[in-house]
């Protein structure tokens, strides 16, 4: 690990001032870093794959940004609250199962003791080629240098969102949740505070890998809004992963869905495990509306979900097994017994 300055700001606005000064003596907005749980950014730095010159360390700020509240219209969830925390809250449990069971399915029990939930939605891609600097060719890591794993071992990249620059996979589980529930996340920066739709948080590769998200310079993660809509109580998250104990998606699928006399009134679906970003299914979901649900009605959905997909040498297995995932996830949702209580 490289040597770096520390400093461990007592309020947002010092946090930016510090960021600010950073990069304001440095043509590399990358020479600062924000730290809260630390479980990605320690890891790349202590790999070389990230080398900030300074870290500026927020966790200062948890006590504001950690708490987790429920009123009329909406869950909100601070950036800071940990992901074992939030996966046990009585009220997430009992109304956005979604989003219990995409944190519980996340890393290890002791990661999910540490890691925020803004610092778990920017976690780092596991591409094998980011995260070893020894490869030369990785577009994320070394724009312009090129895409080491289109001729790799590519078994747990992406098919779907994926360019000709980068087919690395989003490994997030919670970002899926926040998709089907339609959350928004809140962000303060220098140019102050802002709130869009979490579905806009993360990027496409195309030719830019190595911008992830539309994050402005400087901005942090503050706050994620869910709102209470008729389909947060009906929702699931499902994983399939090589082993049980703790591992990144092969495949997985978040569904939310408003049922009303065995009719999907509304329906949403988000991809994970094949996907370079949170991947909402929009076209499967056209296709669900209005319709009772059963095996050859999810399989139809499922098909269109995958219809684009573009597999590599290695990973083609994720596409029937993606459409599987999600039929199951779509008939499991479906069947949910859902108390109005």
């Amino acid at each position: 690990m490289q040597p770096f300055h520390y400093s461990r700001p007592s309020s947002l606005g010092d946090a930016l001032m510090q960021w600010q000064g950073s990069v304001a003596n440095s043509s590399d907005t990358t020479s600062a870093a924000f730290l809260a749980g630390g479980t990605t950014l320690v890891d790349l730095m202590k790999l070389e794959v990230i080398q900030p010159q300074r870290i500026i360390d927020l966790r200062a700020l948890s006590a504001t940004y950690e708490a987790i509240r429920v009123d009329d219209s909406s869950l909100r969830l601070g950036a800071f609250a940990k992901m074992a925390d939030v996966a046990g809250h009585r009220d997430v449990l009992n109304n956005f199962p979604v989003i219990a069971q995409s944190l519980s399915l996340a890393a290890s029990a002791q990661l999910r003791n540490m890691a925020t939930l803004g610092g778990n939605v920017l976690q780092k891609t596991r591409c094998a080629y980011y995260r070893d600097p020894s490869w030369e060719a990785c577009n994320k890591r070394a724009p312009g240098s090129g895409c080491a794993a289109l001729e790799g071992a590519n078994r747990q990249h992406a098919i779907l969102g994926t360019s000709e620059h980068c087919i690395a996979t989003y490994h997030g589980d919670f970002g899926q949740a926040l998709i089907a529930l339609d959350a928004s996340v809140v962000l303060s920066g220098p140019n102050g505070v802002r709130a869009i739709p979490f579905a806009s948080l993360h990027r496409q590769p195309a030719n830019t890998p190595h911008t992830e998200t539309n994050l402005q310079l400087g901005e942090i993660i503050t706050e994620f809004i869910v709102p209470i809509l008729p389909w947060a109580r009906r929702s699931l998250y499902l994983k399939i992963r090589d082993r049980q104990s703790y591992e990144f998606a092969v495949a997985s699928a978040a569904v939310a869905m408003e049922l009303e006399g065995g009719i999907v009134r509304d329906v949403r679906i988000a991809l994970g495990g094949v996907a370079t970003a949170p991947w909402r299914a929009r076209e499967a979901e056209d296709r669900l509306r209005g319709h009772t649900i059963d095996e050859a009605r999810a399989a139809e959905a499922a098909h269109i979900a995958f219809v684009n997909a573009v597999p590599q040498s290695h990973n083609a297995f994720k596409v029937p097994l993606g459409q599987s995932t999600l039929v199951r996830a779509l008939l499991d949702v479906a069947s949910m017994e859902v108390s109005n209580g």
